[in-house]
């Protein structure tokens, strides 16, 4: 599979801080520009090896400009912990970069129309191991009507990275500590580590 917005040979590659500045300045959904208070490009960590992919900020990420940071952030940080792994060590972008109102599921036009930002942060990260955090992140990279239920749980290929499809913070929280979504987020975490120690990239 290959998302389309790759950069073109001969084509100038911005570095992060180029690309968040352009990021910061797009207003190609106007519903979302009329709502938003900040974008929320993402975070490259130098060396990370993993990238995490979200759904889109919610309040506590539209406020202060970072990704997970509300209550679905914390309890990634603490699964994270549990997977021997640390915040620091992993770089985090979203499908949407704007908070959609009221925190509705992205429309298909919104995730068309910021692809191409995540494609370059994709690019850029370079990282070995790609984790896509709920059914927006997962349907970003294996298409509409990909079901998370029947991908998370094993590696797969995609564009000649290796891709964990795994729930969102969000409904681990729904379905509380004892819940299956955080278990299943636990594991699959567990598993994102294990390939990284593996050094699985060609899954």
């Amino acid at each position: 599979m290959t998302a389309p917005g790759l950069q073109t040979p001969g084509v100038h590659t911005p570095s992060w801080p180029e690309l968040a500045t352009a990021i910061s300045s797009c207003t190609r959904c106007p519903e979302l520009v009329a709502t938003r208070q900040r974008v929320v490009v993402g975070q490259l960590r130098q060396q990370s090896r993993l990238l995490l992919v979200g759904e889109a900020p919610g309040a506590q990420e539209d406020e202060v400009g970072e990704p997970f940071v509300g209550r679905g952030g914390q309890l990634l940080d603490e699964l994270l912990e549990g997977a021997g792994l640390h915040r620091s060590q992993v770089s985090v972008a979203n499908v949407l970069k704007c908070r959609p109102p009221a925190n509705r599921t992205p429309k298909p036009a919104e995730v068309a129309n910021c692809r191409s930002w995540l494609t370059q942060q994709l690019a850029l990260a370079d990282p070995a191991v790609v984790v896509a955090l709920g059914a927006t992140a997962t349907g970003w990279f294996f298409g509409r009507g990909s079901r998370l239920t029947e991908l998370r749980g094993r590696p797969h290929d995609v564009d000649g990275r290796v891709l964990v499809a795994t729930y969102h913070p969000s409904a681990a929280l729904r379905f509380g500590p004892k819940g299956e979504p955080r278990r299943l987020l636990q594991a699959d975490l567990e598993l994102a580590a294990a390939l990284l120690a593996q050094g699985r990239a060609d899954a």
